[in-house]
C-alpha cells in the first residue's frame, strides 16, 4: 500500500486508465492521509502510469496570500489574481517580490528562507510553501 501525505490530492479522471488492470481506491481525509490500493500483486510503475499527486494550500491560505500580493502590488479589487498568477506578470519586480515575502512572513509568523523565497514565482508556490513553514512551525 503506498501513503501519500498532502494538504489536498487531486486525481485525474484518466489516472483509471492510464494503470490498465490494476483498480485504484482513494481515501482522503482531514487527517490529510491518502491511502491508495491496487488489486493486482504489486505496485506498478509510478512512471508508466502517470501517477501524479498535487499538494495544494488551503483555500483560506491562498486568499490571505492573494489579499497580501494585491496590497504589496498596490493591485484593484477588480484585477484579476488567481493561484497561478506570476508576480512578474502582476508587475512585481525582484524588490516588490522581497516585499510580498516579507508580508507573508509577518502575517504568518514564519521565516522564509532565502534560497526558498527566491523560488516563489506564483501566488500557489507562496501558499503552498507557507503551509509547508507553517505546518513545520507546528510540529518542533
Amino acid at each position: 500500500m503506498a501513503t501519500v501525505y498532502a494538504t489536498s490530492v487531486k486525481f485525474a479522471s484518466s489516472l483509471k486508465h492510464s494503470v490498465g488492470d490494476y483498480k485504484l481506491t482513494g481515501r482522503t481525509s482531514t487527517l490529510r492521509l491518502v491511502s491508495m490500493n491496487w488489486t493486482k500483486n504489486g505496485f506498478p510503475s509510478l512512471r508508466s502510469s502517470r501517477f501524479r499527486v498535487c499538494c495544494a494550500a488551503k483555500p483560506e491560505t491562498v486568499q490571505k496570500v492573494c489579499d497580501i500580493v494585491r496590497k504589496q502590488l498596490a493591485l484593484s479589487p477588480e484585477s484579476a489574481l488567481t493561484p497561478e498568477s506570476k508576480f512578474s506578470d502582476l508587475g512585481a519586480d525582484s524588490l516588490d517580490t522581497v516585499e510580498i515575502v516579507m508580508g507573508l512572513e509577518e502575517e504568518f509568523g514564519i521565516n522564509v528562507e532565502e534560497d526558498s523565497s527566491q523560488n516563489i514565482t506564483t501566488v500557489q508556490e507562496a501558499a503552498d510553501l507557507i503551509e509547508k513553514l507553517v505546518q513545520k512551525k507546528s510540529e518542533a
